[in-house]
């Protein structure tokens, strides 16, 4: 027996009866104002993230193929590495072949999933510098000794960063939540100096929030900038509410990046880089947001100017340097050393390189220098978005395909193009004068003529949020400059959309439909998510071209598989849906 049939199958069965039971009172319930058959789905398919770099991996296939199998699934949405079929072993392609062979034995599709501009994914190993590039203008560097060394221009200034001006448990200088209820001055607790601010009893705050906000910090526009904060926890709860960020003053975001820090842990120094923008201001926030328990503590806040940290080099990423006070242009080779950042990781925990002046430079010894240049940054926990204007993308995209095309001949293809959370900022995107939408639908048709080279019948798919007004396709989505809405007006009419939100079904599924695309529901099934499954037949049973349904987990999670696929195989017998449509614009029943 499988681990599945082992550990899950008892947990599972039951609550699958568990939902065939609530079907049948829903039914009683709350009977479809008119009756809608319910449909047959021909693409039953299961999402498998899994990148085969052991046997046990192979293992875990073996076991999900067997379960989707026996129990009406016919596909496999794997992604397996396959970006990075260059790099491969031959263990590894002996395990793509038991893959195979695995597939055939189970009756199930393999659907590779390849290129995905907002997760960079092996693209980010081949070439770094093909991350989106914020610009920075006008950074000053300093010469001496043949060396040009960043200056801060000028030196940012906060008043009690290190938190040891205070009355009572107001420090000076901050907003901070609740004083003498949620924070504290504590001064048996710091990193440094003779205090430090803590917090803790969150839930007399009605929000649950716990935090400190430095506001109208001078900076100056298009610039990059790096703060940091000590900190030190103690069962914090929960630890993935803790946020470190800053905003412009119009309000908007300028990080998002998750602070590395564990419930409990001794002081910590915690860092974030954000390009300023237009903003001559910005608000720092640091702290926790709906807060349960435990408590954390606060020290030694710095925010400074820095340079050419991830400096990005690619021909949509110019770098120029400058005389400040002459305005001379010098050039790369001839007047200083090629520059690039040895340690272009996308974080903000190292400085920048120097610049070295070349012998017979133009350059002069006390001489100062403008530099403009772009630089890269992450998301969240790493992620990186990828250019979609630089060509050099497309050909990597185009040789992982044809690998892909070589080992699995697939009949679908699925794009992983989700989430792409920054674009539009570099020069490659702005000499193009097209918007963010045309961008993404130029990118997705240039995909898709990619694997149609290889086969002309294949047909293609793609997550649904990019080109979901109902989801991100959207103007202000986190760093884009530009806007995304009506990106679906430029994709190939034959693509199909696997809708993943799942709150949004009924307004995704109507939205596509209403464009003439085929649709796909992707149920997220980590944890007790098995109602999801119920909800997705139910809209897919009243939307037009509507075609399959994936089991999907970000978990590795399959303890709901066998259950996830009786009810799929089921479903079409049933003799109308469990509940109608909710009513919508515009929504035709």
């Amino acid at each position: 027996m499988t681990r599945y049939l082992k550990s899950g199958l008892l947990s599972a069965t039951c609550g699958w009866l568990c939902l065939l039971m609530m079907r049948a009172c829903w039914v009683q319930a709350s009977p479809p104002s008119r009756p809608v058959s319910a449909k047959y789905y021909p693409h039953r398919w299961v999402y498998v993230p899994l990148n085969l770099r052991s046997d046990g991996d192979v293992d875990e296939i073996r076991n999900i193929a067997q379960v989707a199998f026996a129990h009406g699934l016919n596909g496999m949405v794997l992604t397996g590495s396959l970006d990075a079929l260059e790099w491969q072993d031959q263990d590894y392609f002996r395990r793509l072949d038991e893959v195979r062979q695995i597939a055939v034995d189970n009756s199930l599709e393999i659907i590779p999933e390849l290129f995905s501009a907002g997760y960079a994914g092996a693209v980010y190993t081949k070439n770094r510098n093909l991350a989106e590039g914020f610009p920075v203008k006008d950074a000053l560097f300093a010469v001496s000794g043949g060396i040009a060394r960043f200056r801060q221009d000028p030196a940012v200034l906060i008043s009690n960063g290190d938190f040891e001006h205070f009355a009572g448990n107001q420090f000076s200088g901050y907003y901070q939540d609740y004083p003498g209820t949620v924070s504290f001055v504590d001064t048996a607790v710091r990193n440094s100096g003779q205090a430090s601010i803590r917090f803790e009893n969150f839930r007399a705050n009605p929000t649950g929030n716990g935090r400190i906000i430095l506001k109208n910090i001078n900076v100056h526009p298009w610039r990059c900038y790096r703060a940091s904060i000590w900190v030190k926890t103690e069962a914090l709860d929960p630890v993935k509410s803790f946020n470190f960020f800053a905003l412009g003053q119009d309000g908007s975001q300028l990080c998002y990046m998750s602070p590395q820090i564990s419930a409990t842990g001794d002081w910590r120094r915690t860092t974030i880089g954000f390009n300023s923008g237009n903003n001559t201001t910005v608000n720092i926030y640091a702290g926790i947001w709906g807060g349960r328990g435990g408590r954390f503590w606060l020290d030694d806040l710095i925010v400074e100017e820095v340079g050419l940290i991830n400096v990005l080099r690619r021909p949509g990423t110019p770098l120029s340097v400058r005389s400040d006070s002459t305005g001379a242009v010098y050039e790369e080779g001839r007047d200083y050393a090629p520059i690039a950042d040895a340690n272009l990781n996308f974080r903000f925990d190292h400085d920048g390189p120097s610049i070295a002046i070349l012998p017979g430079s133009r350059i002069r010894d006390g001489e100062q220098l403008r530099v403009s240049y772009y630089h890269g940054t992450n998301i969240y926990d790493g992620q990186v978005s990828l250019c979609m204007s630089e060509p050099q993308l497309y050909e990597i995209w185009a040789d992982e395909a044809r690998r892909v095309q070589e080992v699995l001949r697939p009949a679908r293809w699925m794009l992983s193009m989700d989430e792409i959370r920054m674009g539009g900022t570099c020069e490659a995107c702005k000499r193009r004068n097209m918007s963010m939408a045309q961008i993404l639908g130029d990118c997705i048709t240039r995909q898709v003529g990619i694997i149609r080279t290889l086969n002309p019948a294949a047909e293609v798919l793609t997550w649904s949020d990019m080109l979901d007004p109902n989801h991100n396709a959207r103007p202000n989505y986190y760093l884009v400059d530009g806007d995304y809405t009506g990106s679906w007006l430029y994709v190939p009419s034959d693509l199909g959309i696997v809708c993943w939100y799942t709150e949004k079904r009924y307004l995704s599924l109507r939205h596509f439909s209403s464009q003439g695309f085929r649709t796909f529901g992707s149920v997220n099934c980590d944890g007790v998510r098995l109602d999801a499954t119920v909800q997705w037949l139910e809209a897919l049973d009243q939307t037009p071209a509507a075609a399959g349904i994936m089991y999907t987990t970000w978990q590795n999670d399959y303890s709901l598989l066998l259950p996830f696929a009786d009810l799929v195989a089921n479903h079409w017998r049933a003799p109308a849906p469990l509940r109608p449509a909710p009513s919508l614009p515009g929504w035709s029943r």
